[in-house]
């Protein structure tokens, strides 16, 4: 349904800045304008074609004149490539005039499917790639642009958060290397431990949770799921999503379980202590929904270990909600745990890439975060506040109670 005028004018008050009398709508920051790295180019095409529609739906029923230079353009886009020689070196280069600009510069450093040849062989993108040519846009971007903001929805070595022995702390140093190159604002999703902003403590560090998106998606593609304590619980897979998943069992009302990693601290296999056995702790799932929340699935072995233990214990449809699903050893064991009904649904957002195979799956849902990021950039490029987009708690509210009317 359209909204009416009265609800277009409440919304813009929302999101732009007033001058003391509250009549006439601040200036932006700049002309935004949007470069999106080798990666992120289609997830960025779409950014830009929600935010020309959002300008445009506001100029067309809004009565105030906010047609500052660059405000409403048909493109936002800005032309921009790390060029590669054959020696494997590169450089940036941007390919119009950014001078006075806003400029928000997307990067997916999971991107693997880009490619580039050094001495005639072809090389795949691994996340330095990416960070590097990050690093040179930004340098030519230096100097020219008024702001440059930085949206990296999975956290380069994010992962890699804390020093448990003699090891490096690639992600703290990336954030203290990036925002000693001038940029003005980090933008990340549902970082690993958003602790790591503590890095940076006087800089604008935003981790962005995706709640909200995520539950939208799942009840959309599954309509008959039933969100109530008597039929769902929510099922934490290890002590580090504790706070994740008690968030989405509080705002759902629904009771809560959890796994530990029973490791074997003796033997050191590929970096890391194995897996001995996931141990469940929590009340009986016999007879229902369940919902598994991470914040990533990299491999998805301990996800299915957990969803056969699940069906073994009597639960009856298994959904996982991730942000970020990089099934770095593939698919073809989530294809084998779907035909046989150990698994249902797994959940992830369009934040990275994700192959063709993977968004064809029968199993798998896309969570759409392009409008989101459009109105972020919205709200950064006019200095104001991001509360109500950031927190996903009202927002959950109304989607529940529009799930119970019907």
């Amino acid at each position: 349904m359209a909204k009416t005028k009265r609800a277009i004018d409440r919304d813009y008050r929302n999101y732009y800045r007033y001058d003391q009398y509250g009549d006439n709508p601040m200036p932006s920051h700049g002309p935004v304008g949007i470069i999106s790295l080798t990666g992120a180019k289609e997830f960025g095409d779409q950014v830009n074609k929600h935010l020309v529609k959002r300008r445009h739906e506001y100029l067309d029923q809004v009565s105030d004149d906010i047609s500052n230079t660059g405000f409403l353009r048909d493109d936002y886009n800005i032309p921009a490539e790390a060029i590669r020689f054959s020696t494997g070196e590169g450089k940036g280069v941007i390919g119009r005039t950014i001078r006075g600009h806003d400029l928000f510069i997307i990067c997916d450093v999971t991107n693997y499917s880009c490619t580039y040849k050094m001495r005639g062989l072809i090389n795949h993108f691994s996340p330095d790639d990416h960070y590097q040519d990050l690093k040179r846009i930004i340098l030519a971007a230096s100097g020219k642009a008024r702001r440059i903001n930085v949206i990296m929805p999975f956290l380069y070595e994010g992962r890699q958060h804390r020093r448990n022995s003699r090891e490096s702390l690639d992600c703290a140093y990336m954030l203290e290397d990036i925002f000693d190159l001038g940029i003005s604002n980090f933008i990340t999703f549902d970082a690993h431990d958003d602790r790591v902003a503590n890095a940076v403590p006087t800089s604008s560090f935003e981790s962005i949770p995706s709640t909200y998106q995520i539950l939208k998606a799942l009840i959309k593609s599954v309509p008959d799921i039933v969100i109530n304590p008597e039929s769902m619980m929510i099922i934490s897979p290890d002590e580090g999503a504790i706070q994740r998943s008690m968030y989405f069992a509080s705002m759902l009302g629904l009771p809560l379980g959890t796994f530990y990693k029973r490791r074997d601290y003796s033997n050191i296999v590929n970096g890391r202590n194995p897996i001995i056995a996931h141990e469940f702790l929590g009340e009986s799932v016999e007879g229902y929904d369940v919902l598994i929340v991470d914040d990533m699935l990299s491999s998805g072995e301990s996800l299915l270990d957990l969803a056969k233990s699940l069906k073994e214990k009597g639960a009856k449809r298994i959904f996982a909600a991730v942000t970020f699903a990089l099934f770095a050893n593939g698919i073809d064991s989530f294809n084998e745990y779907y035909e046989k009904g150990l698994i249902d649904r797994v959940v992830a957002t369009n934040l990275m890439y994700a192959p063709e195979e993977v968004l064809q799956a029968p199993w798998f849902i896309s969570a759409d975060m392009t409008k989101f990021v459009a109105l972020l950039i919205d709200a950064i490029n006019h200095n104001a506040s991001m509360s109500s987009l950031i927190s996903p708690t009202s927002k959950i509210n109304k989607l529940l109670k529009k799930l119970q009317n019907k």
